[in-house]
């Protein structure tokens, strides 16, 4: 319980501040109702963000304590502030051509006009950070060196591709260009820029990793480079995190325009992200069950593959979060058989 601890007490502090947001707006009604979607922002982000701490654990696992905190306490602040509430006021004001006070101005008197602002951009940020979660997901599937495969030979076959170092890269590209079928006439030039953009800073960071740690440049295999800590890794992370969180603070709109909620709601979820991400780390869980990564892996290729539908179709956030929850307990069932018949095997 101690790993939740602050979890617990910023959901009773944001909660506590929706119910009195709402009241102020609406009395008594008013409270409840900001009080419960608060409540489900919070639950969904966690539905939707689990894969993204048990990353987060794999990688934060073989760092030093001194980088570990550093993700754990600066890095959560810039996840809860910097994504949750400052995110969508940066694509208002530079899309609208508004100062940041007029745009915050605008997010309190006239919420729905914000969220008009802000979804209507939703291709751009599904491209980013689309592309920015398949690399990620594409780099664990063709890494060469991974010895343990969740589904077995197919798996191990995809790996040993991975020798080629620009067949993520490769992969990723096809899958921008291709998702332009979906996006409205005119708006295919923004649309592959904001894909590209996904693409370079994810390999830029894979860049700055090798330099920072005296590297040299081969390939593009974050998850290798990011091992010790460093400040690449800790922006790779943090990047991660971004593009985990785009989807839910675009989504987050379809329940409610109302941006104060959104962040309360939203800074629940990342709060227990953080302490999910310690408590695998802490406890060892990754070590214990051997395809987690694998099955939280899985999921965000899912979710990279949603975010590019999305762009042509409306896909419910309860789906996408049942599918990574889905995954996670599939890899954990097929931790639990592999662990059995390794102890049927030690004692025979």
């Amino acid at each position: 319980m101690r790993y939740f601890s602050a979890s617990i007490f910023v959901t009773v502090v944001c909660l506590l501040l929706a119910t009195w947001w709402g009241y102020t707006k609406g009395g008594v009604a008013g409270a409840a109702a900001c009080f419960s979607i608060a409540l489900i922002l919070g639950i969904m982000e966690v539905s939707l963000s689990f894969d993204n701490a048990v990353v987060n654990a794999s990688v934060l696992k073989t760092w030093s304590e001194f980088w570990q905190k550093m993700f754990l306490t600066i890095g959560i602040l810039v996840a809860v502030f910097g994504m949750r509430l400052i995110f969508p006021l940066v694509i208002v004001a530079q899309t609208a051509d508004l100062s940041a006070a007029e745009v915050w101005n605008l997010a309190l008197s006239n919420p729905n006009e914000f969220s008009v602002y802000l979804t209507n951009h939703h291709d751009e940020v599904a491209a980013f950070g689309g592309v920015f979660l398949l690399l990620v997901f594409l780099n664990f599937i063709f890494d060469s060196d991974k010895e343990l495969h969740w589904l077995g030979k197919f798996e191990k076959q995809l790996a040993s591709y991975g020798k080629v170092a620009a067949v993520p890269v490769f992969i990723a590209l096809i899958v921008v260009l291709s998702s332009l079928t979906f996006v409205e006439s005119g708006r295919e030039l923004v649309v592959l820029k904001a894909g590209i953009w996904g693409i370079l800073i994810y390999v830029g960071v894979d860049i700055l990793s090798n330099i920072l740690e005296e590297k040299q440049v081969t390939d593009v295999n974050v998850g290798s480079v990011v091992k010790g800590g460093s400040i690449g890794g800790f922006l790779y992370l943090e990047i991660l995190d971004a593009s985990f969180s785009f989807d839910g603070v675009i989504g987050a709109f379809a329940i409610t325009s109302d941006v104060v909620i959104i962040m309360l709601g939203l800074a629940i979820g990342a709060m227990f992200v953080r302490s999910i991400t310690v408590y695998l780390v802490k406890q060892g869980t990754l070590e214990e069950y051997v395809f987690l990564e694998h099955g939280a892996h899985y999921a965000i290729g899912i979710l990279a593959v949603i975010m590019f539908l999305s762009m042509g179709y409306h896909i419910p956030e309860v789906i996408t979060g049942l599918i990574g929850v889905a995954f996670i307990l599939a890899s954990i069932w097929s931790s639990l058989n592999h662990r059995r018949k390794n102890i049927v095997s030690e004692s025979e």
